[in-house]
């Protein structure tokens, strides 16, 4: 499931991205989710996967994501040099054998999957409102999207309303899983089940392209999803 989340990541490294011992993606975008590191494979390396860090990921802002393949004592060993922790994020899973008797969209609502052209900039309008990018940096998430390099593992669900995109999300499908990504809904459509509509067309996509697990990794805000 870590796999899954990380390839996603490392996949916004278009400017500078590693797989080694210390795997970390440098997307150039002036917003910590688009740059980061994902892992460091041991804490006898952290002093190096620092130094490697401040170096490789200067001028941006950028995250160090600890999640439950990292070597024990991650986070305490970076708070120690320095790091300030960030939040703690909720990683779901389910399996997918089941998902025929999750409800459809609501009357008016389509769920759509988008290529990397077509809608794409709509769709990143409405997950960089979300998520409070700043309106510059769209063009480069853009552009990043629609190069990503795992785009053939990659569906991207809309969610339209009276022909408009209001809501979308990501499905990297991936190591037997469903990853699922950005589930974002505009904040004047919120409320109406579109968030839960998304999900269970990302659950149901993830079926029907022979995933045997689902895993969302949300804000708190979204767990309830």
């Amino acid at each position: 499931m870590t796999a899954n989340f990380r390839q996603y990541l490392v996949g916004w490294g278009q400017a500078d991205r590693s797989t080694g011992d210390l795997e970390y993606y440098r997307g150039g975008l002036a917003q910590p989710q688009f740059n980061g590191v994902v892992r460091v494979r041991s804490l006898d390396l952290i002093d190096q996967a620092v130094a490697t860090a401040r170096v490789r990921l200067a001028d941006v802002p950028w995250w160090w994501w600890v999640g439950p393949d990292s070597p024990a004592g991650t986070s305490a060993a970076l708070v120690a040099r320095g790091a300030v922790r960030f939040g703690v994020l909720p990683l779901m899973t389910r399996p997918l054998e089941h998902v025929a008797d999750l409800e459809g969209p609501s009357p008016g609502l389509s769920i759509e999957a988008a290529e990397a052209g077509g809608r794409l900039a709509e769709l990143v309008v409405v997950y960089s409102t979300s998520m409070g990018v700043t309106p510059g940096v769209e063009p480069g998430i853009v552009r990043i999207e629609a190069q990503h390099p795992d785009n053939a593992d990659i569906v991207r669900l809309a969610a339209i309303v009276e022909g408009r995109v209001v809501g979308m999300t990501v499905v990297v499908m991936a190591h037997g899983v469903a990853g699922i990504f950005l589930v974002h809904v505009a904040e004047q459509h919120r409320r109406r089940g579109i968030g839960a509509a998304l999900t269970a067309a990302a659950l149901r996509t993830g079926q029907e392209r022979g995933m045997g697990l689902a895993a969302l990794l949300a804000s708190p805000a979204g767990e309830p999803l």
